[in-house]
């Protein structure tokens, strides 16, 4: 294996010298270019005095930057702490405190962000500013690159457990911690994602919308893609109709998105709708797919969907339906090469088939710890084992699927309600276009059932009729007491929806009646 993830990059430089790596805005990058630009933003980030073991924010939309930069950093031995695009400043602020970061490299999108929190950055030596920034004493991204040295860089790891990138993650449950992902922890998932993929050296072309900051869209949008020699189309933000039409302009032969994405390019209007013939595949993950969201998309497009999973911890990826081979929907496929899963009680003890508990990960692929919680990091582990927080269970033929999330879990008089299988009632709802559910406190019934929804373009429904549909599905414990009905529901940087941001409505919903 590589001693270092930057060398996916340097050996596709020299293997596919005349390979477009990337394409953006309709100007396309070629390997041995975007290399030179990391050897290049490597040197001058050495000449400011980022050193091996620092810490480097990178703070930007998809883009050749973004990737030229996250090398850059692996390059001098420094960790990528990537910062999601939709924090509030003071989120910002807080992870580059907790990281200790000492340099940050960010967009002249994101610069109104910088600039409110820019007084307490003390600690940030460097700033680089990828565009036009018009704040005093940040370095220019393009400038840098135009002077620097273009002599090769490449700092070996100096243990195979040396942090290549700190990943923000479980902030649901109070302040995020940094899952810290080794040189070892990437390199072993990016070589599992290139054989469960099947990627096809020197001919694929990713479209890469999940952004580069999430874990997903990370490893399996950029990095897999670079090792294999792939071309990445990368897209700054998703909107379903230009999507589609990316995908058929560049005759794109992988797209990977999460549920609300499929969700969305299938309930696109018939002439607003393009020709997606030339995908060898669709991939999901990074929430549980609704079945009826997948079959919308299939019948629509005609291009298979395979559900993977994997939380940030793991690389990210743990398993996906085989590509070409057995897919099962409603199930998170198998293993991908070199991991294990396996179920487990709350006494550690394997369950057999079909019986529901935590998916537990064991593998190359699994984080070192969480940046300075090891108490955090004792209680996730279960000797070499990460717990996820997931419940689910196998079948007979070593498919995972994935119930709920462990903190998700409604009990409705001591009877457990899997939000997941309520939601995906509601998806079959024609007028459904998104569906989420939580659990609502209740001094009668411990817990009672609360769904949001949002509506297909044009429909109308009310929330009644909502939940007598649900009566006609689902068990009478299991039927969502109250359904409120948004305009869109609250989705994080990656897509996926946030429960936690409904409590917090539902909260200020009775602080206010």
């Amino acid at each position: 294996m590589k001693p270092s993830l930057a060398k996916l990059l340097v050996d596709s430089a020299g293997q596919f010298p005349h390979r477009p790596a990337v394409r953006f805005m309709g100007k396309t990058t070629l390997y041995p270019e975007l290399n030179d630009w990391s050897n290049r933003l490597a040197n001058a980030l050495q000449q400011q005095g980022v050193v091996q073991g620092d810490r480097v924010a990178l703070y930007c939309i998809n883009s050749p930057q973004f990737m030229a930069s996250y090398f850059a950093i692996l390059k001098i031995g420094a960790t990528v702490v990537p910062i999601n695009l939709l924090l509030h400043p003071e989120e910002v602020l807080y992870l580059l405190k907790d990281s200790g970061s000492t340099a940050m490299i960010y967009h002249q999108a994101v610069e109104k962000a910088v600039v409110a929190i820019r007084d307490q950055l003390q600690d940030v030596k460097t700033m680089i500013c990828i565009g036009d920034g018009v704040m005093p004493g940040v370095l220019s991204w393009q400038k840098l690159v135009e002077e620097a040295d273009p002599s090769p860089v490449l700092v070996s790891p100096t243990d195979k457990n040396d942090i290549a990138a700190l990943l923000y993650t479980g902030g649901t449950t109070g302040l995020p911690k940094g899952a810290m992902l080794t040189h070892n922890n990437l390199l072993a998932n990016v070589d599992s994602v290139v054989h469960a993929l099947h990627l096809h050296e020197n001919t694929d072309i990713f479209i890469t919308v999940l952004p580069m900051f999430h874990s997903f869209g990370a490893t399996a949008g950029f990095l897999s893609p670079i090792a294999a020699g792939s071309t990445v189309v990368a897209l700054p933000q998703f909107a379903p109709e230009g999507t589609c039409k990316t995908i058929q302009d560049e005759k794109a032969t992988v797209f990977l998105g999460v549920p609300t994405m499929f969700a969305m390019m299938a309930n696109l209007p018939e002439n607003k709708a393009a020709d997606l013939s030339s995908l060898r595949f669709c991939a999901s993950g990074g929430a549980p797919m609704p079945v009826s969201v997948q079959k919308r998309f299939q019948d629509r497009y005609n291009v298979l969907v395979y559900e993977g999973y994997g939380p940030t911890e793991c690389s990210p990826v743990v398993s996906v339906n085989p590509i070409g081979g057995k897919c099962k929907m409603g199930t998170v496929g198998l293993p991908i090469p070199n991991v294990e899963i396996e179920i487990q009680d709350n006494q550690g003890r394997a369950l057999p088939s079909r019986e529901i508990g935590e998916i537990c990960v064991r593998g190359a692929n699994v984080m070192k710890g969480y940046w300075k919680q090891p108490q955090e990091t004792v209680n996730v582990f279960r000797g070499e084992w990460i717990r996820t927080g997931d419940l689910g269970f196998l079948d007979e033929e070593g498919y995972c699927t994935i119930v709920d999330r462990a903190k998700d879990l409604i009990i409705v008089h001591g009877i457990n309600v899997y939000p997941r299988q309520v939601e995906d009632v509601l998806y079959q709802h024609p007028a459904v276009a998104e569906a989420a559910v939580i659990g609502i406190q209740d001094m009668l019934h411990g817990e009672q059932v609360k769904a949001y929804v949002s509506l297909k373009a044009g429909e109308q429904v009310k929330s009644s009729d909502l939940i007598a549909f649900c009566r006609r599905h689902l068990g009478r414990f299991e039927v969502p007491r109250w359904v409120e009905i948004l305009e869109s529901l609250p989705k994080s940087g990656a897509g996926k929806i946030l429960r936690r941001s409904l409590r917090d409505l539902h909260q200020k919903g009775r602080a206010s009646s």
